[in-house]
């Protein structure tokens, strides 16, 4: 891809600091790198940096050859992976469309979800707990997302609360291998699909076709809280 700015050989041995502050002074990417909000190397951005990593070994992927495929800078995706970086919704979108694999699916590390063997209501087989719930934030737009599926179910199903005056974007290849479909459950949502913007409220539903860019925005006052169901194209 054209628009991707590379670093020279040997990069990746450039001191942190003088790396971001390269990154800094003006990468191509306007909606990537500069999104990037740096936070403590917590266990989950070790997690998905790890997992990052294996799946690009799985693929004898060189960082070069991802920031190719996926849009995301070299060095941007070296600070993911090395987990001293956080990711953006919009990041997440471009390095799984990369790979293949929705968002959810990125960032499950295990891919298994062990299901509780007892007799016990409280802890009924299949159930997951509102207060265990695992759930992702953007750093910089404080979109979260919760996967209401395991990922065992054949389909991806995704609770998501996007803060008034907020917007997130994800490009085609989030979608390439995927049906789509979108519930608002609270507040409105505009949704703008390639060149075209709908309109939803609460109660409403909208399936996507062919893939495209896809933006979700709250233009409203107060939160939109809405439902992603993907599954994977026959």
């Amino acid at each position: 891809m054209s628009h991707i700015v590379d670093e020279p050989e040997g990069a990746d041995a450039i001191p942190d600091q003088e790396r971001t502050d390269q990154e800094r002074k003006g990468s191509g990417h306007a909606d990537s790198d500069r999104a990037e909000i740096d936070h403590p190397d917590d266990a989950d951005q070790r997690r998905l940096g790890e997992r990052l990593q294996r799946l690009r070994t799985e693929r004898r992927w060189s960082l070069t050859e991802l920031a190719e495929e996926s849009g995301v800078s070299r060095a941007m995706i070296n600070r993911v992976e090395r987990g001293v970086s956080s990711p953006t919704a919009t990041i997440l979108g471009r390095l799984s469309g990369a790979f293949g694999l929705t968002v959810s699916q990125l960032l499950d590390e295990a891919l298994e979800h062990e299901v509780p063997r007892t007799s016990d209501p409280d802890e009924a087989r299949g159930v997951q707990r509102a207060a265990s719930a695992d759930s992702w934030t953007d750093p910089e737009t404080g979109y979260r997302r919760r996967p209401l599926s395991s990922a065992d179910f054949p389909a991806d199903v995704t609770e998501v609360r996007l803060p008034a005056g907020r917007e997130v974007a994800y490009p085609a290849s989030a979608y390439a291998f995927l049906r789509h479909c979108i519930w608002v459950v609270d507040g409105a949502l505009e949704l703008q699909v390639g060149a075209t913007t709908t309109r939803l409220g609460a109660g409403d539903r909208i399936e996507l076709g062919e893939p495209a860019d896809v933006v979700y925005r709250n233009a409203g006052d107060e939160p939109c809280r809405y439902v992603v169901v993907v599954v994977r194209q026959r």
